[in-house]
């Protein structure tokens, strides 16, 4: 499937954050600061991780299509509704000596989602790099949230569960790459229907998001298409 190079798609753009965005770095450990910190690079800036965004369009795309067809997409949450699954994989090694044959036999039973985004049997041919701020856009301006926890049995707030969490705020923007290699042109479609998705404020991001956190839009910039 990666042997010989048969195209390439690279994608550049900017990620805003329409809302505040948290995207969690554990709970923290420092006398001083926030209790709930966001996940910051080596300079202290805010990143967000190309596989959360990467995991959240791949969700997106997977509950669309299973409304469809649930052949389209396995779910994650169920092996047994997996396109392929241990058992299964197992009977392909045992019936396919040839390496070449046992990758033909995966791709042939692989969904289509996990074609585009890698399963534990395929890799991704959807790469998407760590996103980090925009250096000319970020002068450290962190927001602090104040939260508490609420008791399950009384629906009212836990006595001493006070905690603060950290939040990156709104119309801050984020550097997006990605790359797809040597994709089929329906796995092409099906990206640019989760990049529209991105575009118009359809998939969240992090956590809070019942607090009206994480919404964010994607403006892509630029398209660069090699092919053999």
């Amino acid at each position: 499937m990666f042997d010989t190079f048969q195209n390439r798609l690279e994608i550049e753009g900017t990620l805003w954050t329409v809302t505040a965005l948290r995207i969690g770095a554990g709970r923290s450990s420092e006398p001083i600061g926030s209790d709930l910190p966001v996940i910051k690079d080596a300079l202290g800036r805010p990143l967000i991780p190309g596989s959360s965004l990467k995991g959240a369009l791949r969700s997106r795309l997977e509950s669309f299509l299973r409304c469809i067809d649930p052949k389209l997409a396995a779910n994650p949450a169920n092996e047994a509704e997996w396109s392929i699954n241990s058992k299964e994989m197992r009977t392909l090694k045992e019936q396919h000596k040839k390496d070449k044959e046992l990758t033909l036999a995966i791709a042939e039973k692989t969904d289509f989602v996990s074609r585009l985004f890698g399963s534990p049997w395929v890799a991704s041919k959807l790469q998407i790099r760590d996103l980090t701020v925009a250096e000319d856009a970020w002068f450290g301006q962190y927001q602090e949230r104040d939260g508490v926890a609420i008791e399950r049995d009384t629906e009212t707030a836990a006595e001493g569960k006070l905690y603060d969490f950290q939040v990156v705020p709104p119309n801050t923007p984020f550097e997006f790459r990605a790359i797809v290699e040597n994709a089929k042109p329906e796995e092409l479609g099906l990206l640019v229907i989760g990049l529209h998705q991105l575009e118009t404020e359809q998939i969240p991001l992090g956590g809070g998001r019942s607090r009206g956190l994480g919404v964010v839009k994607l403006e892509v910039s630029k398209m660069r298409w090699f092919d053999s």
